[in-house]
């Protein structure tokens, strides 16, 4: 017989997400309707280990669906990585009366929960939450149509002074190891040439295209670059180099940073926050545990955090075959 869930706990761990607190706020309300009680642990594993918890109920998370960040913050935690430091958060979990936990973060966070619950049977849930939408099971991961929103905006804003002067602008986005942000950025907001780390464009093919976008009389051009596109060293060294080759090019680079994590989630993250963390604790009450909850062909879905751990997202291929054609 599965364990009846009376308190649930939960969690922010890794990098903050727009949607985080909305997902939270989820949790909190749902635990609530279910009459269980949702204790808030603070700054994430590390918290867990010094018992930094708090009582949440449904008027604690009033007017913070609107939020970016997170309400419970955000820490990693070195001794979490310790059996000494997974035990101490495990005792404090059972001293609490804490019977499951909703975990919100990324694959990171999600390998702390599964060893924690092979460790002590614990029962755990995962929320992804990140930008870079790059966990597997889940087409959406929560903050992710926020971030592309902001990046398509500021690049909008970066291309009226491409214009005004004439100029080339690399925009480096956040990605280090998937192109999401970079490629559907690129496509809204028109981008003369997209660099990810799925596909090596190579410079001379770079090159090649910035010829033909000047030949062809664009007089301004847009490359958006995934962090971890592996063109060259960094977004200044490439500059450096199509400088070099095409002189013609008064080349400026913007590096957008951690703007891109920040800011009011969008409706879209609003709502699928909600949902995912209502079937987070509907899971666990039925028993469920060592599940992600995501979003596949708009039907929330369970994967498990193993396979959503080790599974590795896909480019999509017609989008980049969109994104050359949108590029002539």
């Amino acid at each position: 017989m599965p364990k009846t869930i009376k308190k649930v706990g939960v969690l922010t761990s890794g990098g903050d997400s727009p949607g985080m607190n909305a997902a939270i706020r989820s949790v909190v309300r749902t635990c609530a309707y279910h009459n269980i009680e949702c204790i808030g642990i603070y700054r994430g594993y590390q918290g867990m280990i010094e018992g930094d918890f708090k009582e949440m109920g449904p008027r604690s998370v009033n007017n913070i669906v609107n939020k970016g960040g997170t309400v419970l913050k955000s820490a990693r935690s070195l001794e979490f990585r310790t059996p000494e430091g997974r035990i101490k958060a495990h005792e404090n979990l059972v001293k609490a009366g804490i019977d499951a936990l909703v975990v919100i973060g990324g694959d990171g966070s999600f390998t702390g929960a599964l060893l924690f619950n092979s460790e002590f049977n614990f029962p755990v849930m995962g929320i992804p939450g990140t930008i870079d939408n790059d966990i597997f099971g889940t087409s959406h991961t929560l903050g992710y149509d926020t971030a592309l929103n902001t990046v398509v905006d500021v690049i909008d804003k970066i291309r009226d002074t491409a214009s005004s002067h004439n100029r080339l602008f690399f925009v480096e986005v956040m990605g280090r190891d998937a192109g999401h942000i970079a490629l559907n950025a690129g496509i809204g907001a028109g981008a003369e040439e997209i660099l990810i780390p799925e596909e090596d464009l190579g410079l001379d093919r770079l090159l090649e295209s910035l010829q033909k976008s000047k030949a062809s009389g664009k007089s301004s051009s847009i490359v958006v670059i995934a962090e971890g596109d592996k063109i060259g060293k960094n977004v200044f060294e490439l500059k450096d180099y199509v400088e070099a080759n095409l002189p013609e090019y008064d080349v400026r680079v913007s590096v957008l940073g951690h703007m891109q994590r920040g800011g009011s989630p969008s409706c879209f993250d609003r709502v699928l926050a909600s949902r995912l963390g209502v079937k987070a604790v509907e899971s666990l009450i039925e028993g469920k545990s060592n599940y992600m909850v995501g979003l596949q062909n708009d039907k929330i879905s369970l994967t498990p955090l193993e396979q959503a751990i080790k599974g590795k997202t896909e480019i999509d291929r017609e989008l980049l075959r969109v994104s050359e054609i949108m590029s002539t």
